[in-house]
């Protein structure tokens, strides 16, 4: 069973929403985390190491939403100087956007995947918890992959005019 082109865009589009929503549970579980380790702290029972949890957590929680913003058009836009503009004129800004957008990303998950192994062959690891830093940088090397998909599929939708 292949699959068709329409049937592959919204799977990725699927896996890019799901990606993002996984980023604000991360984002939720680390509230709950910091609520435990204040409240705690009144009843003894603190949380050891919730700010390094809370520290990787956003990092890696930040880069899940990079790829949704990207795809759904949600990133900063300088609308103000371009309202004015045709649809044709729009859409070459958009296209060159794009074409930035997946420039950047591909930069940057080059570097974060050397960044990874730099991370692994160094051992580094977090002070309290002793959590190998390298773990944080999977969900952002995804992320940024997912970043990538989505600039495409950005620039793809712009420069076909289906954007």
């Amino acid at each position: 069973m292949t699959m068709t082109s329409t049937q592959l865009w919204g799977a990725l589009q699927r896996t890019i929403d799901v990606w993002a929503l996984l980023g604000g549970v991360v984002l939720v579980i680390l509230v709950l985390v910091n609520v435990w380790a204040v409240v705690g702290e009144f009843f003894g029972v603190g949380f050891a190491g919730s700010v390094e949890l809370t520290e990787m957590g956003v990092a890696a929680a930040a880069f899940t939403f990079l790829p949704y913003c990207q795809l759904h058009r949600q990133n900063v836009r300088a609308d103000l100087f371009t309202s004015a503009a045709g649809p044709l004129a729009r859409r070459i800004l958009d296209s060159v956007a794009s074409a930035v957008a997946l420039g950047f990303a591909a930069l940057l998950l080059w570097r974060m995947f050397f960044g990874l192994i730099d991370q692994r062959t160094f051992g580094y690891s977090s002070t309290i918890l002793q959590i190998p830093t390298w773990w944080v940088f999977v969900p952002v090397l995804i992320s940024l992959f997912l970043l990538v998909v989505a600039a495409v599929m950005t620039l793809l939708a712009d420069v076909t005019g289906e954007g």
